[in-house]
């Protein structure tokens, strides 16, 4: 079945985020000893978007990886968006970043939701200040999947600094969002400064 999922996830993902007229994504595949690969794919938009989506950690549920007997059916499956404005030439290595988040389930037992922090504790990309995502419920909707397997949902991975992860890990993710909207900050903009805390 995994096969069938990834296959579907990868319309899915092209049909929510592509734009009709526009070229089919770039895609990139990055393997991590022991695991299957996460692949990343990105997607123009007419918007001045650049979308890069997982594809991959969706393949099988997530759960407790020291559980004696996995479930390959029940359970949530995941999916990480990150969206950038004018990103190009400026995201080297986000490619392998993005991969590494979306291996965390299957490495470390991470179960991706709403409002989590995941810290690489270094540059998201190439001389970024982020070194940390926080997500959020993505516009792009849950995919459902044949019975008995739970939909697979997407998740955008906002970037944030180290500062900004300190300060949603002492206040909450609301009150990060809050300062954000206080400054004005695009949190789309690879080049946005951090939100004064």
């Amino acid at each position: 079945m995994t096969e069938a999922v990834l296959t579907a996830v990868r319309a899915h993902l092209a049909a929510n985020l592509s734009d009709a007229t526009g070229p089919a994504p770039e895609s990139a595949s990055v393997t991590f000893l022991g695991l299957e690969p996460i692949e990343i794919l990105r997607f123009h938009a007419h918007d001045d978007l650049t979308r890069f989506s997982t594809l991959g950690c969706s393949r099988h549920p997530m759960g407790d990886p020291t559980a004696t007997i996995a479930d390959p059916n029940r359970g949530p499956r995941a999916e990480l968006v990150l969206s950038l404005r004018r990103a190009d030439g400026l995201t080297a290595g986000v490619h392998r970043s993005l991969a590494v988040l979306a291996a965390l389930p299957a490495v470390e037992g991470v179960v991706l939701t709403a409002d989590a922090l995941l810290d690489l504790g270094e540059p998201l990309w190439e001389g970024a200040p982020f070194t940390a995502v926080l997500l959020e419920s993505s516009d792009v909707p849950d995919l459902e999947l044949p019975e008995p397997a739970d939909p697979v949902r997407f998740f955008d991975a906002v970037p944030i600094t180290a500062n900004e992860a300190a300060w949603k890990r002492l206040r909450g993710a609301d009150a990060l969002r809050e300062a954000w909207a206080e400054a004005g900050i695009d949190i789309r903009d690879p080049e946005r400064g951090a939100a004064r805390m």
